[in-house]
């Protein structure tokens, strides 16, 4: 314990804060992997169940289906499930590809929580090492210019201390945080994938059952400029 509090000493003001960031980052680590268990498809056939339900034109039964499944797709695929049940007309496939699109982005703002602040982390460690760098080198030349150039080493020992501590800390915490950030972000994005594709193929089999509605065709009647229909009446 003593060793650990004599190192923190000797890194500095800079040092703590770049400990302190790396308690962040490690909160929001384990914050996003215990949030992304969510992820997971507890029962690989209810995501078949949901779509024959669908076919079949029960939208009610289907999304019985998707009871229990935390997978930000079923969230998609419930909200789409519930504009073909209460609408009083059959909704266009456009219409539901803006639903979907609604609720992936809130889906998706959900998991990338915190993820900003934790790829921040991962640059700013590096950026404050470098500071710690800078004023520890300062310290030792002001060590050196207080003492009229007559210095040993064990005089300049604190000022290099701190400013090789502080680079080491701070690469050994932006390093970690990039790895963790880009691997929470690859989840994030796999998640998104499969929204888009379970859900086209849900919109696709719809379509092709005939349970969607069409986009009306706007029938564009010609005007007549009334200076011509006058001159043509002259």
């Amino acid at each position: 314990m003593e060793n650990w509090v004599s190192f923190i000493d000797k890194a500095g003001p800079v040092g703590l804060v770049i400990i302190a960031t790396s308690v962040i980052a490690l909160c929001i680590v384990l914050d996003r992997v215990w949030t992304y268990r969510l992820l997971r498809i507890k029962d690989p056939k209810s995501l078949h169940r949901l779509c024959r339900r669908a076919l079949e034109g029960h939208f009610g039964s289907a999304a019985d289906a998707a009871k229990g499944e935390t997978h930000p797709l079923f969230a998609a695929l419930l909200e789409v499930l519930r504009r073909l049940r209460d609408a009083r007309r059959p909704a266009t496939r456009a219409e539901l590809e803006k639903t979907i699109s609604h609720v992936g982005a809130r889906e998706v703002r959900d998991l990338e929580r915190f993820l900003p602040t934790l790829f921040l982390i991962s640059n700013l460690a590096p950026l404050l090492g470098m500071f710690g760098t800078v004023t520890g080198m300062i310290q030792a030349f002001q060590t050196i210019q207080n003492l009229g150039g007559k210095v040993n080493a064990t005089v300049l020992a604190g000022g290099l201390w701190e400013a090789m501590l502080t680079t080491a800390l701070g690469l050994s915490v932006a390093m970690p945080a990039m790895i963790a950030h880009n691997y929470l972000q690859g989840k994030v994005h796999r998640a998104v994938a499969d929204i888009q594709e379970k859900a086209s193929i849900l919109l696709d089999s719809l379509e092709d059952a005939g349970s969607l509605g069409s986009v009306p065709v706007m029938r564009v009647t010609p005007q007549v400029n009334n200076m011509q229909s006058k001159q043509e009446h002259e």
